[in-house]
């Protein structure tokens, strides 16, 4: 049955799927489903149990607050958060045992005063900054960070559960960082141990690295997009990963118009003959993006089309041409593919972005209807 309006749906059972794919690619290691940004735009906390189903141990955020919601739905697993910007509640994470990141010296004694005033032993993992230079520690600041970290957890006032990296170029295989990056983490592993911290994980691995570099598998993975089952690196093989967003809406209505007719804000398309037009009701304020005027694939009444027009906060117009559609006519704007219809990484591939974006900017006006199990 099409949609009354518009909706994201999401197979559960697809990111469940896609997340015991990644740990078979990882064996020797755990997996944690990442599931910032709202679980990448399919909704935090369906994500969330469907990727423990599916056989993560852990779950990623970026922020504090989104773990805490975690906590507060129920998630007994680990969880880390690792963007810790100033007045972070830090001590609501210590006392629900959310395990913190930690990318800048100072954040050792703020930590470790969050655990005297809660009464309870923080969990952090310690970021080196190989060479992403985005958060984590650098090579100079490594040495006298891991030593006080290390006082800390003597104190009985931290434990370091995590030493961890992130790879600037792992979506491009045989790029030089890759190889660069791994070795100044086994130098910063090496640093660490010497000091006397045991981790109980050690992780380097994003979506790309689980696909494609066992030798950055470590204890354990973070897969991100890949979970959702879209591929970091377009064009490779065999992932054995399915899309778990399909959006889609009903046909608000279509009209016949003579040639020659404008279509929407500033006649940026003209139809050059006798034509039906159908309006979909979705802009960019549910996360279509503007730039997808008269570039945008879409799938209308079986068949694949292009946006004509400016897409507008609200709606789009495609044109038909002499095509007419049936009763309950849909639009599905991206999915799977398993029927013709575009994909996420066709809208990153026409817009000259990656389907994280696609995705994500979906707007919480767009509801997300879920099916399958997870």
């Amino acid at each position: 049955m099409p949609p009354s309006f518009a909706e994201a749906r999401i197979d559960l059972s697809a990111i469940s799927e896609n997340t015991a794919v990644l740990a078979r690619r990882a064996p020797g290691a755990a997996v944690m489903g990442v599931v910032k940004a709202d679980g990448y735009g399919h909704g935090m906390l369906p994500a969330a149990r469907a990727m423990l189903a599916g056989g993560a141990q852990w779950l990623g955020t970026a922020f504090i607050e989104e773990a805490l919601e975690l906590r507060g739905a129920g998630i007994t697993c680990p969880l880390v958060a690792w963007i810790l910007p100033p007045r972070a509640p830090v001590a609501q994470a210590v006392s629900a045992d959310i395990d913190l990141g930690v990318s800048t010296p100072s954040l050792i004694g703020d930590i470790a005063g969050a655990a005297r005033e809660t009464g309870r032993r923080a969990r952090v993992h310690l970021k080196a900054d190989t060479g992403l230079n985005r958060g984590g520690l650098t090579a100079d600041q490594w040495p006298e960070t891991v030593a006080a970290a290390a006082r800390a957890e003597a104190d009985g006032l931290i434990r370091v559960t995590g030493l961890f990296s992130h790879f600037a170029c792992a979506d491009e295989p045989g790029h030089p960082s890759i190889a660069a990056q791994t070795s100044a983490f086994h130098e910063a592993l090496e640093i660490a141990g010497k000091a006397g911290l045991e981790p109980e994980v050690r992780h380097l691995a994003n979506s790309a690295a689980t696909l494609t570099l066992p030798e950055a598998h470590f204890d354990l993975v973070r897969p991100g997009i890949a979970s959702y089952g879209l591929s970091p690196i377009p064009g490779l093989a065999d992932t054995g990963l399915r899309p778990a967003m399909t959006l889609r809406t009903a046909v608000a209505l279509v009209k016949r118009v003579p040639a020659g007719s404008g279509v929407s804000y500033g006649h940026r398309y003209t139809t050059d003959r006798p034509a039906n037009l159908a309006l979909i009701p979705l802009g960019y304020g549910d996360g279509v993006p503007r730039h997808a005027t008269n570039t945008g694939p879409v799938q209308v009444g079986g068949r694949r089309r292009t946006i004509s027009g400016t897409v507008c906060m609200d709606q789009f117009m495609v044109d038909l041409g002499d095509d007419t559609l049936g009763a309950e006519p849909e639009a599905v704007l991206f999915g799977p593919g398993d029927s013709g219809e575009p994909t996420a990484q066709d809208w990153a591939d026409m817009l000259g972005t990656i389907p994280y974006e696609i995705v994500t900017r979906i707007s919480a006006r767009v509801p997300r209807v879920y099916g399958g199990t997870g």
